[in-house]
């Protein structure tokens, strides 16, 4: 069972969400917010495995909100001291195709983001995907926000070096940040996918990623990949 909470301030696409999703078998929406701060505080209360969260909301904004909940040393809720936490997958929600908001959303650890559009199949699947552990990076305008906004931050802790990674998890790095799948690339590479998954699981152990987004933004920042050449590998 997937538990969802739905965040949005616009009463039309926050229940519609959560109307869709409720007559899903393996999903239970477990609340709805209309500001970052409820959410936060829903989140923490609730333990979904998923939140949906809208980037512009009063009262707290999406960013803030989703850095509240995946931040390891954040542990308040407007104030207040909060028990142990539980972190959900946080998964962007917006209007905006190119927002860059969405880069700030990323880098402190959400999961991805989905157009308010999207259709139901898409919504679904993307919440199965964030809930797998997995991030929602197939899109090729999540790949064009990254490229876009990337190289023109600074990154908010100290970049780590590549020294410690094998030529092979350097490799496997900037395949993952061109959009390869495990499959692809363990067809580029001709390596199993297992050694795939074992390289990535020792180069996210060494730099600190929790899933493929930051990876893929890492890759940016240090320059494996830019704007001109993050696109998709062939």
């Amino acid at each position: 069972m997937i538990r969802v909470l739905v965040a949005d301030d616009q009463a039309v696409v926050r229940t519609g969400f959560a109307n869709l999703l409720a007559t899903q078998d393996g999903i239970e929406v477990v609340g709805e917010a209309e500001n970052g701060l409820e959410a936060v505080r829903m989140a923490r209360e609730t333990h979904p495995d998923v939140v949906l969260m809208d980037v512009r909301m009063p009262v707290m904004d999406g960013i803030e909100a989703a850095r509240r909940l995946l931040d390891p040393e954040d542990g308040t809720t407007g104030g207040q001291a909060a028990a142990p936490v539980h972190r959900p997958k946080v998964l962007m929600l917006t209007t905006f195709d190119l927002d860059e908001y969405i880069y700030e959303a990323l880098s402190v650890g959400a999961s991805g983001f989905l157009l308010k559009d999207t259709t139901f199949p898409g919504l679904l699947n993307a919440v199965h995907v964030v809930a797998r552990g997995e991030a929602l990076l197939a899109p090729s305008v999540t790949k064009r926000l990254i490229a876009e906004f990337a190289h023109l931050r600074s990154p908010r802790r100290p970049t780590p070096s590549l020294e410690n990674l094998t030529a092979r998890e350097t490799e496997v790095l900037t395949l993952i940040a061109r959009g390869l799948t495990n499959a692809e690339i363990s067809d580029r590479l001709r390596i199993s996918d297992h050694t795939v998954k074992t390289h990535i699981n020792r180069l996210f152990a060494k730099l600190d990623l929790r899933d493929r987004a930051q990876a893929v933004i890492l890759a940016y920042e240090l320059g494996l990949v830019s704007p001109r050449n993050g696109g998709p590998a062939r």
